[in-house]
């Protein structure tokens, strides 16, 4: 076995190879730019080499560097994660020249599969189905309309080397197609070197299944059953789940075989993954399309793991070490369900914008109860516009997809970040889904169940009574905190019992005496353990439990749980009914503004002073996270000033250009 290997990776995936590596008793060499520098990857990693500065192309997308501190540490194979140079015949084929292994399938496999275009012409000509579109090179925006207008709309414009959902745009007309196409391009260039774009027919209501592939050097290849990734955002997965609600036995071994036979026409060995599209009307196995196969780890990997008990990392280092599989397709079972929720630095709250800055608090949940987050950050950690906006994955498994679904919604309550925006609220909202929960999916499930953006998880009369009664027990612990303080409140006093909590806007009268809560004259068993400053309380209300991340404000608390952050006001009796007399204080009018909506690089200013705009017309474009955004105007308007320009770096909310009044 390997002594010693090199992960060329960051973050979160680079962890989770250290650890397999280290339970094998495999030494392992970290490598990191500027931005990484006290990184947890570096941190685990029995060494570690610097290779560059923050951009990935100038760091970790540079094969020399990589082949460079592996002779300087004496690594002798290199395993590549997912993203970066994992799917680059170029460092598969230059560590191969250099004797150092790599922990992947052959070249000819990723040559064949990792371009998206060849790949279909290859699937075709195996006789697999492909979803109907133009698989050659397009020379340009005019040609791109051309096309999309002969295969009808709507069309899907994918970047060839694309992945993660980068690279991807969906056009309904011409417009969208030449609105877009450069867009593609330039996000194809900017993330994977290469700006081929292809077209093809987009299928409305599909449902996202992948089949994992697993083979040796000797002819053996498995698949490991399937995994749904339909709930998607902008084509890019956000909740996995193993096995799939939808698919049959019968559906499974179609595919499954169908993917082997694909896999075993490349030659391929190492993990890998078959993507398809599955209309959500099919019950034969025999509908689905192929889209692509990724030659690599994937990110929601782990939930194969939870359900075949298999760790995919180290059968991908044994396999590249020579090793023969030690199991046959009857030896792969499905154990319980398993759920992987993705944690990213985004504000579902402000259109899902991207979020960077310091992760002043970060607190994942315990491990426990088969829970598992693999991440790559620690409380400190600085969320970087260069790099991918995942902080973190969640992963749950149970014996049924309720429980796994549920121990989710459990530990995404005491998932705590501060300092950046996150997902955890939305993820919590799919979680409790009754749509989601049904099993009823379909890549449209985002953009359908919440047209409008998200505002918060639907709450209820039961969770607001909760709430309002877990808030007088805080309260009554910090009056009780600060009448011990000397000089304060003449001293020592009893503690308040009676409290008036407003919650949405409707004012509840708490009473405690003791240990019983009443809520509006509503019993209430509240058991809610708090020491005054703590951020996250573990309650059981009425023999439920419920986890809150709490923080105090100036006239009470603001509670996140189950989705959404509720503002509760707490104030004893007297003071509630004085405050009717009080003036609300009304927020200045800022929609003369356009303003950065997070902090970005300005990358195009379509308008200027003086011109008229429309309703929904492109105003600027702005770059994050290796992303373009495109900011539109709200209404119809003048421009009266333009305070930005391309090439400026903008923080979230500063002025990008001014309206004439009204």
């Amino acid at each position: 076995m390997f002594k010693k290997i090199l992960i060329a990776n960051r973050g979160e995936i680079a962890c989770r190879v250290i650890k397999t590596a280290r339970r094998m008793g495999i030494k392992t060499v970290a490598v990191y730019s500027d931005a990484d520098a006290r990184a947890p990857h570096v941190e685990m990693a029995d060494e570690a080499v610097h290779i560059g500065p923050p951009p990935a192309s100038e760091s970790y997308l540079i094969a020399d560097k990589i082949i460079a501190a592996c002779k300087a540490t004496g690594a002798e194979a290199v395993h590549p994660g997912y993203g970066f140079l994992s799917e680059r015949t170029s460092f598969a084929e230059a560590l191969d020249a250099a004797g150092i292994a790599f922990i992947g399938p052959p070249v000819g496999a990723i040559a064949a599969m990792g371009d998206k275009i060849e790949s279909k012409k290859l699937a075709k000509q195996a006789g697999v189905n492909v979803v109907p579109g133009y698989v050659g090179e397009i020379d340009s925006t005019d040609h791109a309309v051309e096309i999309a207008n002969g295969i009808g709309y709507p069309v899907m414009m994918k970047a060839s080397a694309g992945g993660g959902g980068k690279g991807m745009r969906l056009a309904y007309s011409e417009k969208d197609v030449r609105e877009n196409f450069e867009s593609v391009k330039r996000e194809g260039l900017a993330s994977f070197g290469d700006d081929r774009v292809f077209i093809e027919k987009f299928i409305e209501s599909p449902r996202h299944i992948e089949i994992q592939i697993l083979g040796d050097k000797h002819g053996n290849i498995l698949y490991l059953n399937e995994r749904e990734c339909s709930i998607q955002r902008r084509h890019q997965k956000v909740v996995e789940e193993a096995p799939s609600p939808f698919v049959t036995p019968k559906m499974r071994k179609a595919m499954g075989e169908q993917c082997v036979a694909l896999a075993r026409a490349v030659g391929y060995y190492s993990a890998g993954t078959v993507e398809l599209i599955v209309s959500g009307a099919d019950t034969t196995g025999e509908g689905f399309y192929f889209l692509e196969m990724n030659t690599r780890l994937q990110v929601e990997h782990p939930v194969t793991e939870c359900i075949t008990g298999l760790d995919l990392v180290e059968q991908m280092i044994r396999v590249a070490y020579g090793e023969r599989l030690a199991l046959t397709q009857d030896d792969v079972k499905i154990n319980g369900w398993a759920v992987e929720n993705r944690v990213y630095a985004e504000d579902p709250y402000r259109g899902f914008l991207p979020s960077t800055g310091r992760l002043v608090r970060y607190r994942p949940p315990a491990e426990v109860d088969e829970v598992r987050v693999d991440d790559g950050v620690y409380e400190g950690s600085e969320i970087s516009m260069f790099y991918d906006p995942m902080i973190a994955k969640l992963i749950t498994h149970g014996a049924t997809r309720e429980q796994a679904i549920d121990k989710q919604i459990a530990a995404l309550d005491r998932f705590e970040i501060d300092g950046i925006g996150h997902n955890i609220d939305f993820l919590s909202a799919l979680m409790q889904h009754p749509r989601f929960r049904s099993g009823n999916i379909t890549t449209g499930f985002i953009a359908e169940e919440y047209p409008e953006g998200f505002t918060g998880a639907a709450g209820s009369e039961t969770l607001s009574l909760r709430l309002a009664a877990i808030a007088g027990v805080l309260a009554s612990v910090d009056a009780a905190r600060a009448g011990l303080i000397d000089g304060r409140l003449n001293g020592p006093a009893d503690p308040a019992t009676s409290w008036v909590v407003t919650l949405d806007g409707v004012e509840r009268t708490i009473e405690l005496a003791g240990d019983a809560v009443t809520v509006d004259g509503v019993s209430v068993v509240v058991d809610a353990p708090y020491v005054p400053g703590q951020r996250l309380v573990e309650a059981v209300v009425d023999g439920e439990a419920l986890s809150l991340r709490v923080e105090r404000k100036r006239t009470g608390w603001r509670f996140t749980t189950r989705g959404a952050s509720h503002n509760l006001r707490v104030l004893s009796p007297t003071v509630a009914a004085l405050s009717h007399h009080m003036i609300e204080k009304i927020p200045p009018d800022m929609s003369r503004f356009l303003l950065c909506p997070m902090p970005g690089l300005v990358t195009a200013i379509h308008v200027e002073a003086g011109a008229k705009v429309e309703a929904g017309q492109p105003l600027a474009v702005v770059e994050a996270m290796k992303m373009e955004n495109i900011l539109r105007a709200e209404k119809a308007g003048v421009v009266k000033t333009v305070a930005a320009k391309p090439g400026d770096s903008l923080a979230v909310d500063a002025v990008i250009l001014e309206f004439e009044a009204n």
